[in-house]
């Protein structure tokens, strides 16, 4: 067995990043891989707790502390093993998931002092092995039931749930308006994040299972809501949530303020070899540009990422709030203060100015934290200290995301939706108000985290399967 139990005189150790100017120069992920005896190492800090916190604020409640040992002892294999039973896209999350906010952000070792586990820079160690050394296996299909499922989005909700139904037997169809599979996991995540072959094998696994994907095709044009419903015994809608949200200022309209999906989609297009028009006439591409990215979530941390690798002449991010108060990761943060980001804290866009139709300045507000509003935050307020003037040819909107009006988009005004527009579901069967039609991810939740999308795919796929098999044995039962 391993000596456990050495996070006293045992250091936490991060794989090693590339220096801010290497990595400036491509789109490849940051860091470097762990060397096997540095994982082992490392894992062996755990201090096997008797209720393990990193588990319980982990959405999917991974066996964390179990694999951690097998790891520290050299039981890979188990290690993957474990690791797999609870989620499918482990590597992917160890990649992305804001860990300082959930397992090692709630790691004991991390309250004692002597810095967390580094949990999710193991777990994408113990599943790049498993692809490396052939562990991962193939999708087998359960047994054919002689039903099929339509999953409406293949991002990592949808792609979960259609997995697991798969495996239970299932004919799955996969239909998803991009040309890829894998909803932001492959158009919105920069690869210096995800690259993009950790994505696609995973896709290739599922097609591989017997899968059927329906890529380029959108509901509403290529086949309405209802049609869909004809064709399968049950349908999962997991679009995620992709109507940008608005800045009401003037100027809103000029050239060179853009979406930061828009933003994101075209830099990922780029990177897979794709034709990207927006991209090649500089409306989508900050190259030479002085750039401006407001918001402080993750997405605006992808957005002046992405613009420092283009080679923009300067990045500045606008946030509202203070840093403390930031939602986005503070490593992400961290990480573009190192590659030449400039952050604007407790600032807002006053308004948009330019000539012959393109921006060309932003004025921002000072800004001051005022009394807590309905979430307890303290609302941001403008501060009467002044404004200020910064140049910017490209402006980018990173202030979120909220669901597009499917029942509009789909002709199914009796598909219910909340007052937010996100899908209504019911909370322990995860069926939206039109039978067999079920809904899950941040449709439903709104925009969250992968983790999340991940989880809510996992559990539908469970209400699903009993809502399936009901309907098996109704029909039997009839015949």
């Amino acid at each position: 067995m391993a000596d456990m139990l050495k996070f006293v005189d045992r250091a936490q150790s991060y794989p090693a990043k590339r220096t801010a100017e290497e990595r400036a120069e491509d789109f490849r992920e940051i860091a470097e891989k762990y060397a096997v005896v540095a994982a082992e190492d490392q894992a062996g800090r755990c201090s096997q707790c008797g209720v393990p916190y990193c588990s319980v604020h982990c959405p999917l409640h991974n066996h964390i502390p179990d694999w951690l040992r097998l790891t520290a002892e050299g039981r890979l294999r188990e290690a993957y093993e474990l690791s797999n039973a609870t989620s499918t896209m482990p590597e992917i999350c160890g990649r992305i998931c804001p860990q300082d906010r959930l397992c090692e952000g709630n790691c004991v070792i991390e309250f004692t002092g002597h810095g967390a586990v580094t949990i999710g820079s193991v777990e994408k160690f113990i599943t790049d092995t498993a692809w490396a050394e052939g562990w991962v296996e193939p999708l087998v299909p359960g047994p054919a039931r002689g039903q099929s499922v339509g999953v409406i989005g293949a991002g990592p909700a949808g792609l979960t749930a259609a997995e697991y139904l798969r495996a239970h037997g299932y004919e799955v169809h996969v239909y998803d308006r991009h040309d890829r599979a894998g909803g932001l996991l492959t158009y919105g995540i920069p690869g210096f994040k995800l690259e993009k072959p950790v994505v696609m094998r995973r896709i290739e696994r599922l097609k591989a299972g017997g899968i059927t994907f329906h890529e380029g095709f959108e509901v509403g044009r290529d086949a309405s809501l209802d049609e869909l419903r004809g064709r399968h015994d049950a349908l999962l809608i997991a679009t995620g949530v992709y109507k940008a949200r608005a800045i009401e200022v003037g100027g809103n309209d000029l050239m060179g303020v853009v979406p930061a999906l828009d933003y994101l989609i075209a830099s990922n297009r780029k990177g897979f070899g794709d034709d990207v028009p927006e991209y090649e006439d500089g409306r989508l591409n900050a190259k030479g540009k002085n750039v401006v990215v407001i918001g402080g979530g993750d997405t605006a941390m992808d957005c002046v990422r992405t613009a420092i690798r283009q080679g923009a002449a300067s990045v500045k991010c606008l946030y509202r709030r203070d840093r403390a108060n930031m939602p986005g990761s503070q490593r992400e943060v961290a990480n573009a203060e190192e590659e030449g980001v400039e952050f604007v804290w407790l600032s807002a866009p006053a308004s948009f100015a330019g000539a012959d139709g393109q921006v060309a300045t932003v004025r921002a507000n000072r800004m001051r934290l005022g009394a807590p509003d309905a979430s307890g935050r303290r609302a941001p307020e403008v501060d009467p200290g002044g404004a200020e003037d910064m140049p910017a040819d490209l402006v980018i909107k990173a202030l979120g995301f909220d669901a597009e009006e499917l029942p509009h988009l789909w002709d199914a005004p009796e598909l219910g939706v909340t007052r937010w527009g996100t899908v209504l579901v019911d909370s322990k069967t995860l069926m939206t108000s039109l039978d067999g039609v079920f809904a899950a991810g941040d449709i439903v939740r709104g925009a969250s985290l992968v983790v999340w999308a991940i989880r809510d795919g996992r559990d539908v796929a469970a209400t699903m399967h009993n809502h399936l098999k009901a309907k098996a044995r109704e029909a039997k039962v009839a015949a």
